[in-house]
């Protein structure tokens, strides 16, 4: 179920395709990109993924969270391309019977999309743009 999307996000449509009726709890995440980076204004954001590789990795964390926790069915949404301020960049979905596990297999999907998913984003500036990875920042050139 995973995928990547050019244009915007709808929470509700990423949280309408995972519950059901034998599910009593639905977790959504919506990441959004924030207006300040570092004490700095961010003007947006870029992010470039390679389709193929990036949403098999997707694909791979959705099915680990299936495995791991007792849920039933886990959808990872990210965006590509350019977002400005306050656009969602990447929604997590997750259904359950209990709302416990729900949570715990959202916050690890979510986790896991930060640490192994080949998306790069690049945050822009009004005097520059600064690719970032996990913590470190590194300039654009």
């Amino acid at each position: 179920m995973a995928r990547l999307e050019q244009g915007p996000i709808a929470p509700a449509d990423v949280l309408g395709a995972v519950g059901s009726e034998a599910d009593g709890a639905t977790v959504l995440f919506v990441g959004t990109v924030r207006g300040e980076s570092g004490g700095r204004r961010v003007l947006g954001i870029e992010y470039e993924a390679y389709r193929p590789m990036a949403e098999a990795e997707l694909s791979r964390i959705e099915r680990e969270a299936l495995e791991r926790f007792d849920v039933s069915r886990v959808l990872i949404v990210h965006r590509t391309g350019r977002l400005a301020v306050g656009e969602a960049s990447v929604a997590v979905a997750v259904a359950s019977p209990h709302r416990a596990e729900a949570f715990e297999a959202c916050r690890f999907a979510m986790d896991a999309v930060k640490r192994a998913a080949p998306i790069w984003k690049k945050e822009l500036f009004e005097d520059g743009a600064v690719w970032v990875e996990g913590d470190c920042r590194t300039p654009a050139g």
